[in-house]
């Protein structure tokens, strides 16, 4: 792995946006089904907001700043590479933290 990536990740762990602070919150220490997240990994040339080495599931906390053909190309290069994605919006964090996590459950059963 490139140094870069892993420095890359590292500033963003330290600047996390509060949507990203809250869901981590709510998912490290095994909170959903067990699953042990890590945030801000280097996967297939990418940063992955979260990811779930064992479910191969990888969580994406998208702000209004994401552009829809960037994204689509990242979701394909990282389903080629084995995960499965799963985006949020910041605002569903933020205000339906419930139904994120519920959304989460769900995925992971579907490891």
């Amino acid at each position: 792995m490139r140094r870069s990536g892993v420095d890359t990740a590292r500033k963003l762990r330290r600047a996390s946006t509060e949507a990203e602070k809250r869901f981590w919150a709510a998912v490290r220490d095994r909170q959903i089904n067990g699953a042990k997240f890590r945030r801000q990994v280097p996967v297939a040339g990418y940063i992955a907001d979260f990811l779930c080495i064992d479910a191969k599931l990888i969580l994406e906390i998208d702000g209004g700043q994401h552009n829809q053909s960037a994204d689509a190309e990242r979701t394909a290069a990282l389903n080629a590479a084995g995960y499965r994605i799963v985006r949020f919006w910041n605002n569903d964090v933020l205000t339906n933290l419930t139904g994120v996590l519920e959304t989460l459950a769900t995925a992971l059963t579907r490891a």
